[in-house]
């Protein structure tokens, strides 16, 4: 069978009021490195305006591995992951990255929120029903979302985020996300 996902828990929070879970949106700082030679590929400190950096769990939007490890993760809880190239960037590599490279990423969860891949999200978000999403309507769904959790966040970077789905999301890239676009596939997973 193929190799799966290694994950050693370097550091876990006394307190856990939520684990992590499909379809969450998680926020975290993270460094990778390449197992055959320790180098560092992509650091969130270093990197990114040492900026953390949100994803959601279990839609491939980052790495399987990562969907794979970062299942049932605390606040605060730092995962050390060691993920095979089938998991990760395979036989094509990516950028700095050379085809079949096994990877290690050390990340630290600072926050979760409930992820917007759910069939009453989207409804909740597509605000003229003609089933599909427009940068605009993800926008103001998100800065509902982002003021409903008090947090401040400003144009610039609600525009990166929503570019930033967009990018992943709209498949066909028509400038929207359609409702087959938006939820689960549920068979990659």
């Amino acid at each position: 069978p193929a190799a799966d996902v290694k994950v050693e828990v370097l550091h876990k929070p006394f307190l856990c009021h939520r684990r992590t879970k499909w379809g969450d949106m998680m926020l975290v700082h993270y460094e990778g490195y390449l197992e055959r030679d320790g180098s560092m590929f992509h650091s969130t400190h270093k990197h990114n305006n040492g900026q953390p950096m949100w994803f959601t769990l279990g839609i491939r939007e980052a790495l399987k591995g990562w969907d794979r490890g970062l299942k049932d993760m605390c606040v605060g809880e730092k995962r050390k992951l060691t993920i095979p190239p089938a998991l990760a960037y395979g036989k094509e590599g990516k950028g700095k990255i050379p085809p079949e490279s096994t990877l290690i990423f050390n990340i630290d969860l600072l926050e979760i929120r409930n992820g917007p891949r759910s069939h009453e999200s989207f409804q909740e978000m597509d605000l003229n029903d003609d089933w599909k999403l427009s940068k605009q309507e993800v926008k103001i769904y998100l800065k509902k979302e982002f003021e409903k959790h008090g947090a401040v966040v400003n144009d610039t970077q609600h525009d990166a985020l929503v570019e930033d789905i967009f990018d992943k999301e709209d498949e066909d890239s028509d400038g929207f996300i359609s409702a087959r676009e938006f939820t689960y596939k549920h068979d990659e997973l």
